[in-house]
């Protein structure tokens, strides 16, 4: 029959192509069809199964209406990859970087699409391992995803024309696969940053002739660069930066002549800087700081004319500065050669490079004075010389006004005891006009503080300290709108306290400044050479809102109005010459964390008031001529007696004087305190004799017992004896019989007597103090056979009778988990009670997150998140298994114990019913602590369990940001940790949430799981929290599929 139809059989091949064609661009469509149904998008995609695929938003077709590209990049794409895309047989570039899939790649994704050219994944979540390499591919970038495994000899095929290969910011292990450059000889750029790859770089990159950029910083990489590398002619960019490279750097480096970036930084490099350095012509940039380099810097390099950045801070290099010859480098844009030991005065040539816009020279020992030429760099806005012996100040500061774009400038520890340069010689106009942070700490400047200071409007940090400055204390820095941070300290001022300064904007008002310039906020700035971290820079984002003038002789009283100063944190008027009252209006500043009044003339009581300060840290007012009781309650009763001695008329159980109708006031008629006098001598004479008597009964009963005993008896009296002559009340070290031990599975202790206690905590000196908080101080105890404890010495209201008291410690014994502190015991005392727990070797998370050098670095996200897992455990235990349940009322990062092993163990549960038992309401007293209070209790006050989980969303926040809950006056955002998440996360910024030192780890999903978690938990709404146990089944499952594959 089709024979008789010849047409009909011409034809027929080509509709049996047509109807092959329709079907294979159905498929496609079918493919991407399915793929759209396991994604969202922000907007939606407008792909409509009506039109031609061909057409839809991302897509390309061929010729043939197959579909050959997909790109959907920066599209807020969430969900996983669908299976079928592996369908898109004839798919050669795939583009959806910037989004948030996640989940693993489809099983043979890559194997399943070999006409793949271009494959860029970046940005995502994605995880699990690789399977094999197409063999067309041309760029293949999945960094910045949560891929990991060994990339094997397996994994890699013959791909000739592979050029672009990026797996940055992962988490793949083994060594570095210099082999890959025996599979695609032709590469140009390769990229292994940020994984946890770990030994010596192999060998095989002698085969990459064309390579143009080699990084593998940020890894475990240990050794020496291996020597093929110096064979690599092409090559522009050598970053290995954030690794444990050791040895010289090898001279052969200097066969790589196209090399633009050199990065060597933050390893362990030793010797000297190549001496022919010069011979990379073709340098841009040179990272070699934090290393351990030594000698001077090479003559040659003045022949890398094209250098923008030189950073070679942090070594032990060494040499006149002055003899080296900066004016080669004209486009030298940054120059950082601080902590070394370069000497001589500054190099002048290095002010002809105009194109500078950043040098710090800081803790060098260079000397003379600040040359001219500087006034030329009008690009310059960061200047750093402090901790040198510059002279000349009143010529330094007349010249650097000709820098008119500096916004910082530090010379502090510099012109010791000159005098600060006079109005006459630097009031001039738009002098200064840029400048928000100048510091001139510690030179012992003499003279007044001179008014042209009075023109730098736009001051946001001015450090005078540790100078011999003389006269009344400038009010004109009351106006400046911007100065949230003004330390006046030890110097020699007078007069009285201006008004001008009680009215300071940024201290007085939560309201950011109008123009702040952010490529400042993190440049290191010098303050307080005395701070307690021993830390001479901070970064002007970290500052707290402060008033520091002390150790001066200022003198009247201290104003009512200090009180505007309602966001203030750091108040220090201490060792002045004060008089009158403590202002009642200080109870207002309700933001403050430190107050020091120490060293003056006050008099009168202390205002109760103040107990109103509930985030008050240190407190002081000793050495002042205050009297009456000291208020109680609050944070008062953890400050120690340091904080009130030296006032001969105060009393109060933390001064062991209490407080009797004999304490009077200084108005009293001397007749009155004639008899009050004979009074107490009388009274004297009846408590001593009591006292007498009650040893001489104790002793009779004491004896008796040791008769009775065996063993060591004498031993241990002795050892009362011995104790007791240095200062213990007799009646205190006999007492041996109130020290309750409870058992438990974590006990070390099986005998512990008050007398040990009092000598394991040397009496509770200050000195022992670990830690303090709305319940009482925290001393570390050591026992005689080395055992440590940690002692609790509870304030409060002790609203419970002893008996109830000891009821409700030892129900609360019974709460035991690996999560939580154990309680080992109690002891009540002398109207004292003590609780006894397990000691923590490693300390607070608010210690290792906030405080501790280094700490946070420390903080690896395993460890986090561990932190994390571990914190909703035993809060999960206190929520709905222990009997009865206890809500912990105060969780927050210093609350997080962490053992030698770092395992978290929250601490303080169920305190605040040993201190308000009848009180199911948060009171003011036990309001928590700034940033971790859900919103809720402003206005219902109840404790609940649902508080519990907001607080602990914030620690969540705490341990993923490595943020504090509140950072008050943080430029351009509102300090407020909950609400700037939030915002990010609206803005689709979650990435740029994390701790820098967390980034680029290969962590990314699930840091954006347990961001989720913790944005849940903080919800405004209450009901809308989840419950601990379904936030513990959420963080188990985080990490589990990368722990158990």
């Amino acid at each position: 029959m089709l024979f008789a139809f010849p047409k009909l059989r011409r034809i027929l091949p080509l509709l049996l192509l047509l109807l092959l064609v329709s079907t294979s661009h159905a498929a496609d469509c079918d493919a991407l069809a399915y793929f759209n149904l396991t994604i969202t998008a922000s907007p939606p995609l407008t792909w409509s199964i009506s039109d031609n695929c061909c057409t839809w938003e991302g897509i390309g077709c061929d010729a043939s209406a197959r579909v050959i590209t997909l790109r959907l990049p920066s599209r807020r794409l969430s969900g996983t990859i669908s299976p079928y895309i592996t369908n898109l047989t004839s798919l050669t570039h795939i583009t959806l970087s910037h989004n948030s899939l996640s989940g693993p790649l489809p099983d043979r994704f890559f194997a399943s699409l070999p006409r793949l050219r271009v494959v860029d994944l970046s940005w995502n979540r994605l995880a699990g391992e690789l399977d094999k390499l197409p063999p067309q591919i041309n760029t293949f970038n999945l960094s910045s995803n949560h891929f990991h495994g060994t990339l094997q000899l397996s994994f890699f095929q013959p791909a000739p024309d592979m050029d672009y290969f990026d797996i940055s910011n992962n988490s793949f292990t083994g060594t570095i696969p210099a082999f890959i450059c025996g599979f695609a000889p032709s590469i140009t750029r390769l990229d292994f940053t940020n994984n946890d790859m770990t030994g010596p770089i192999g060998p095989g990159f002698r085969q990459c002739k064309n390579l143009l950029s080699l990084r593998g910083g940020f890894n475990l990489l240990s050794g020496q660069i291996p020597e093929d590398i110096y064979d690599l002619q092409e090559l522009q960019e050598l970053s290995f930066p954030g690794n444990q490279l050791s040895g010289p750097i090898d001279q052969r480096i200097l066969n790589l002549n196209h090399l633009k970036v050199l990065a060597l930084y933050g390893n362990d490099f030793t010797g000297a800087i190549p001496r022919d350095i010069g011979k990379l012509s073709e340098l841009e940039e040179l990272h070699l700081h934090i290393n351990n380099l030594t000698g001077t810097i090479p003559p040659s390099l003045t022949n890398c004319t094209s250098i923008k950045i030189l950073n070679l801070r942090v070594n032990h290099l060494e040499g006149e500065l002055s003899s080296f010859d900066f004016s080669s480098f004209t486009r030298l844009r940054s120059v950082d050669l601080g902590n070394n030991n370069f000497s001589g005065t500054l190099p002048t040539t290095l002010f002809s490079c105009k194109m500078l816009t950043a040098i710090r020279l800081a803790t060098n020992k260079l000397t003379g004075e600040i040359p001219p030429e500087i006034a030329s760099l009008q690009s310059l806005s960061f200047l750093s010389l402090s901790n040198n012996t510059l002279t000349n100040m009143t010529t330094a500061m007349k010249i650097l006004t000709g820098c008119k774009n500096l916004t910082t400038l530090t010379l502090s520890k510099n012109f010791y005891d000159e005098a600060m340069p006079g109005d006459e010689a630097l009031i001039a106009p738009g002098m200064f006009q840029e400048l928000q942070i100048l510091a001139l700490g510690g030179c012992r400047f003499t003279g007044p503080v001179p008014l042209w200071l009075k023109g730098l409007v736009k001051l946001e940090v001015l450090d005078l300290s540790f100078n011999n400055f003389t006269g009344p204390v400038p009010g004109w820095f009351g106006p400046f709108p911007n100065l949230f941070y003004l330390d006046l300290s030890h110097n020699l001022l007078t007069g009285y306290f201006p008004m001008e300064l009680t009215r300071m904007q940024r201290l007085a008002s939560k309201q950011n400044p109008d123009q702040v310039d952010t490529t400042s906020l993190e440049l290191p700035v010098f303050v307080r050479p005395d701070n307690a971290s021993n830390l001479q820079y901070s970064q002007l984002s970290n500052l707290p809102t402060a008033l520091y003038l002390d150790y001066n002789n200022i003198s009247g009283t201290i104003p009512v109005e200090i009180g505007q100063l309602k966001f203030i944190i750091a108040l220090d008027l201490s060792y002045n010459n004060f008089s009158g009252n403590i202002p009642d209006t200080i109870s207002s500043l309700t933001n403050l964390e430190r107050l020091d009044l120490s060293g003056n003339h006050l008099s009168g009581k202390i205002p109760p008031s103040l107990q109103n300060l509930h985030f008050l840290s240190f407190f002081s007012v000793a050495h002042n001529d205050l009297e009456g009781a000291i208020p109680t309650g609050g944070q008062f009763d953890t400050f120690p007696n340091t904080s009130f001695e030296g006032n001969l008329r105060l009393c109060g159980r933390v001064l062991q004087r209490p407080c009797t109708n004999n304490v009077s006031s200084s108005t009293a008629p001397s007749g009155e305190r004639r008899g009050n006098r004979k009074k107490t001598i009388i009274l004297t004479l009846v408590i001593s004799s009591s006292i007498f008597t009650m040893i001489l009964l104790l002793y009779c009963i004491f004896s008796k017992r040791r008769v009775l005993q065996v063993g060591n008896g004498d031993e241990k009296d002795l050892d009362t004896m011995s104790f007791n002559s240095s200062g213990v009340f007799p009646e205190v070290a006999r007492d041996t019989s109130l020290v309750i031990l409870f058992r438990n599975d974590n006990s070390r202790v099986e005998d512990l007597t008050i007398l040990d206690i009092l000598k394991a905590t040397d009496n509770f000196n200050q000195s022992n103090i670990i830690g303090c908080g709305g319940f009482g101080l925290v001393y570390k105890a050591t026992l005689a056979n080395g055992t440590k404890l940690a002692i609790k010495k509870l304030s409060g209201d002790m609203g419970l009778m002893d008996k109830e008291f000891k009821a409700e410690v030892e129900a609360l014994s019974t709460a035991q988990h690996k999560n939580l502190v154990t309680l080992q015991g109690y002891c009540v005392h002398d109207g004292f009670r003590l609780l006894i727990y397990s000691y923590m070797e490693n300390g607070s998370l608010d210690y290792w997150l906030h405080e501790k050098p280094d700490g946070a670095s420390q903080l690896s996200w395993p460890i986090r998140l561990k932190i994390a897992q571990g914190t909703s455990c035993g809060v999960a235990y206190m929520h709905q298994i222990c009997e009865p349940h206890i809500v912990h009322r105060d969780l927050k990062s210093s609350n997080i114990l962490l053992d030698q092993n770092f395992v978290p163990h929250v601490a303080d549960f169920g305190l605040a019913r040993l201190i308000l038992p009848y009180r199911t309401h948060v009171t003011t007293e036990l309001v928590g602590t700034l940033g971790y209070i859900p919103p809720e209790y402003s206005q219902s006050w109840i404790a609940t369990f649902r508080g519990d989980v907001y607080s602990f969303g914030v620690v969540m926040l705490e341990l993923l940001t490595g943020k504090r809950p509140v950072e008050l006056f943080k430029p351009k955002m509102s300090g407020e940790l909950v609400v700037w998440v939030h915002q990010m996360r609206s803005e689709g910024r979650q990435e740029e949430i994390f701790d820098p030192l967390l980034r680029g780890k290969g962590f990314e999903e699930e840091m954006l799981q347990v961001l989720d978690v913790a944005c849940m938990c903080v919800n405004h709404n209450p009901f809308k929290r989840p419950t601990i146990k379904e936030i513990v089944d959420w963080l188990k499952d985080v990490g589990s599929n990368s722990q158990t594959s």
